[in-house]
């Protein structure tokens, strides 16, 4: 295992690019299992959880061959139910997303309960409400720890209202509608961009997938999905995080290849916190004049940054933009309904002299800013890890990060980006 040592209190200067969305990705490759032909994709991640991903669809059958770092070609000619290693499916979310596209192609699946990052109880509800929707019988056999999922006579099309609008259970129902019997509607659909990958790509194949980006997505199912080639779009939390980096430790980067089309609603609460930064083509230049002041509520009222399901903010950088916030004058109030663990890595910042009041699960209030000092710290999970990482660049001192495995599931080469950008941070075998 592996930890960072950073030295705080440099600013970060240069350029960047972000790699693949590992969002993307996830689906992506699980989708390859729909086609007999080869498909090839660029631009993948090099990082703990494809790996994984990879991992499970080779013990399908699954061949893969690496082209270069970041090119794969995937072919699921011949693919087999299979004991799926139980350990590489607790290690990653994703796991999950194979009951689709296996359920439709092979007619079953028995799967070891899903893993992923510790921030509370991810119900799978949704994803057996929506398979049973199109004709699967899937169930979870408490007693012998799997899930179970059949169709013996294929799956057929349907009108399927999810009962949330989870980003996992909608991809699991497109993999699975875009190739059975009829015409399906998936409402309240999660719309985020890696999803509009995936419908892009389904439809690259042969899928007829409309109405993508919206919450009411309708498919017509077609007999079978052709090879292809698809190109993975930029990780638009990597590339916030970045940003925040820069922000932090009041530096100044150009984040090429960036993927400014989605930013705009995370743009606008940055903005609240004194955040700004401008397009440039395909590229965001972020200043190092940032105002760093809260944006107040009408009546001089503390603002509340909340996160919703896509295109409001998402619950993936609450913990980003709670690191730029100690940096940041004024109080503001964070609110994540989602996940009852998310706001729990606040302790390490009020550790390092942030002034946060945690409030309930869901709710912390940051008055900012405070200088943060060096300490010793252990990464919770992804998202907090990396948020760790920045409020380690801003502090005064050195800072130690432990189990930084957890960041390496969602960032690729994170250590190596940020001391191209000036960082003083070095990783060092635990």
């Amino acid at each position: 295992m592996d930890k960072f040592v950073i030295e705080g209190g440099h600013q970060l200067h240069g350029e960047v690019t972000p790699s693949g969305n590992k969002n993307a990705a996830l689906p992506l490759l699980a989708t390859c299992l729909l086609t007999e032909e080869p498909v090839t994709l660029h631009n993948v991640p090099n990082i703990r959880d494809v790996q994984a991903m990879k991992h499970l669809l080779k013990s399908l059958g699954v061949q893969i061959d690496e082209l270069d770092e970041h090119s794969w070609r995937v072919h699921a000619k011949e693919i087999r139910p299979a004991d799926l290693d139980p350990n590489l499916c607790k290690q990653i979310r994703a796991s999950i997303l194979l009951a689709g596209p296996m359920t439709a192609r092979t007619g079953g699946l028995e799967l070891s309960p899903p893993g992923g990052d510790v921030i509370g109880r991810r119900r799978v509800d949704t994803h057996i409400l929506a398979l049973r929707a199109l004709g699967a019988q899937a169930a979870y056999q408490f007693t012998e720890k799997f899930f179970e999922f059949k169709a013996p006579n294929g799956l057929h099309g349907a009108d399927i209202l999810l009962d949330e609008a989870s980003v996992t259970a909608t991809e699991n129902a497109i993999m699975a509608a875009v190739t059975a019997k009829g015409q399906s509607v998936i409402r309240n659909a999660a719309s985020e961009p890696h999803i509009q990958e995936l419908c892009h790509f389904l439809n690259s194949l042969g899928a007829k997938i409309e109405n993508i980006g919206s919450n009411a997505l309708h498919i017509t199912g077609v007999p079978s999905l052709s090879g292809g080639e698809f190109t993975i779009g930029p990780d638009y939390l990597e590339v916030v995080s970045f940003i925040g980096a820069a922000v932090v430790t009041g530096g100044s980067i150009r984040i090429k290849h960036a993927g400014p089309e989605y930013l705009d609603m995370i743009h606008l609460v940055f903005n609240r916190l004194g955040v700004h930064w401008q397009v440039d083509g395909q590229d965001l230049v972020i200043p190092g004049d940032q105002t760093l002041e809260i944006d107040k509520d009408l009546g001089n009222a503390i603002p509340e940054i909340s996160v919703m399901p896509w295109p409001a903010f998402p619950t993936d950088l609450m913990s980003i933009a709670i690191v730029v916030a100690t940096q940041s004058q004024g109080s503001v109030l964070f609110h994540d309904w989602m996940y009852p663990s998310r706001m729990y890595f606040t302790d390490k910042l009020v550790s390092m002299g942030a002034q946060i009041v945690l409030c309930d699960p869901h709710r912390c209030i940051v008055q900012g800013p405070t200088r943060l000092v060096g300490e010793y710290l252990e990464s919770p999970d992804i998202r907090a890890g990396m948020s760790l990482v920045l409020a380690a660049l801003a502090a005064k001192g050195k800072s130690v990060i432990r189990n930084v495995n957890q960041i390496d599931r969602g960032y690729e080469h994170v250590d190596k980006k940020l001391a191209a950008l000036g960082a003083k941070i070095e990783r060092i075998k635990d």
